[in-house]
């Protein structure tokens, strides 16, 4: 006999035909009763596929402290401070305080501010700190406390993430459709689903091309401007084996490369074309502005606190589709964007 499936918000949500929100409004048991014709459909609806609350999750809907825990590596990194105040705007329109601790990459650290943010009696915890060797959500799985994934996955937890796969893919495909075929990869971390899950996408449009990219040109680093920069010299020193193009699988390592390009009298988009990722407020306002791969956080934030709202007991990943913003700093081989060859 097949086990039974665990009926979730989402579920009455979608068999209703309203939103979670209202049938989260409909069923707590601190409001009122609704007369209303949606709030009976939705009561009927959820006895008929045997919705049962699940505990944790409706403490958190009750708001035993109305606080949800944010774990980032740090907040210097933009995109961390950006997925932050997607997810604080997002908890304060549905009545929630989010309060942020930081771990750097250290997961034993991780571990030790996870446990300072519980000991405070919150209510559900949103990581971005995931690794894939990572043990803490398993161990948050096992204890029953809730928990979603943003921007980073172990691929079991409830995650809400950007495609990084889809990202990479654009990324590459927009420099391979620009004329170039000596690309470089810097790469984030190998114990980051962003950093292997970008790099699977440029290897996917490298391959539907034709094309091919020796070791050398592979780069795999840390997220930070100085990696760009140490990431950037390798690639770029020797003008026998430059590449024409270079996709960074973050903003600032990209940032990192046009640093160490510019240090070697290298011209952006003339000499070399860079793409970063994540589209951080400082892409667009570089001396040449950064063509970026755009991840929409505030979709992010959104899903993940759904995600938390809704007890999120069975695993479930949700993809945000991310979009290629072309700017200055990408062209033609051996052309600056906006120009045509005599």
């Amino acid at each position: 006999m097949a086990e039974r499936q665990t009926v979730t918000l989402r579920d009455v949500a979608d068999a209703a035909g309203v939103s979670i929100s209202t049938v989260s409004r409909v069923l707590d048991e601190r409001m009122p009763s609704s007369r209303t014709a949606t709030a009976q459909k939705v009561r009927d609806t959820a006895d008929r596929l045997g919705y049962r609350r699940n505990m944790y999750a409706s403490s958190l809907r009750r708001g035993a402290t109305a606080t949800i825990g944010v774990l980032v590596p740090r907040l210097t990194d933009a995109v961390m401070a950006l997925m932050f105040e997607a997810i604080e705007r997002t908890a304060r329109r549905q009545g929630y305080f989010a309060v942020v601790a930081t771990c750097g990459d250290d997961p034993a650290e991780e571990r030790r501010a996870t446990e300072t943010l519980l000991d405070r009696g919150l209510d559900g915890l949103i990581l971005a700190t995931a690794r894939l060797d990572d043990d803490l959500p398993a161990s948050l799985r096992s204890r029953g406390i809730p928990h979603v994934l943003v921007l980073r996955t172990d691929r079991v937890s409830p995650s809400s993430l950007g495609d990084d796969e889809a990202g990479g893919y654009l990324a590459v495909r927009h420099l391979i459709d620009l004329g170039h075929r000596e690309i470089a990869l810097v790469n984030g971390p190998r114990f980051t689903s962003t950093g292997v899950d970008r790099h699977a996408g440029a290897l996917r449009a490298l391959g539907e091309a034709g094309l091919t990219v020796p070791d050398e040109r592979i780069v795999w680093a840390g997220y930070g401007v100085d990696h760009g920069v140490e990431a950037g010299r390798q690639l770029l020193v020797d003008s026998e084996k430059r590449p024409t193009a270079v996709f960074a699988a973050n903003d600032n390592l990209a940032i990192g490369v046009v640093s160490a390009a510019l240090s070697l009298g290298i011209r952006v988009a003339r000499d070399l074309s860079v793409v970063g990722y994540n589209d951080i407020p400082l892409a667009s306002r570089l001396p040449t502005p950064m063509t970026s791969v755009h991840t929409p956080f505030d979709q992010i934030a959104a899903t993940a606190i759904e995600l938390l709202l809704d007890g999120a007991e069975t695993p479930s990943s949700r993809r945000a589709l991310p979009t290629l913003i072309p700017r200055a700093s990408t062209a033609r081989p051996g052309q600056p964007r906006g120009t045509t060859p005599h």
